[in-house]
């Protein structure tokens, strides 16, 4: 008997699909950081870019999990073989960004 790709509970539990699902929340996090900083200092609002500052720790508490099922998902994807090319490029990247 197959799954069904429509039913939630196939894509949310499936091994690999929590760091499809959680890479969203630090960039937008990130972005509305940003966004709020200048938005803040256009207006000189004080509110604004007290947003923004508590946005920057939050993107960066947001990116742990993200890198641990990113690690997951290379491992039970993947079953852990050699990392090279695209895949080599964004474990750099996202472990760069991330600290």
């Amino acid at each position: 008997m197959t799954e069904s790709p429509f039913d939630p509970g196939t894509v949310l539990f499936a091994k690999h699909a929590q760091h499809v699902v959680l890479v969203h929340f630090p960039i937008g996090l990130g972005l509305a950081s940003v966004i709020f900083e200048v938005l803040g200092n256009w207006r000189r609002n004080a509110a604004l870019i007290s947003a923004s500052y508590y946005n920057q720790p939050s993107a960066a508490i947001a990116s742990l999990p993200v890198v641990a099922t990113g690690l997951l998902a290379w491992q039970f994807e993947l079953e852990g073989s050699k990392r090279k090319g695209n895949l080599l490029m964004h474990l750099v990247f996202g472990l760069t960004t991330s600290l």
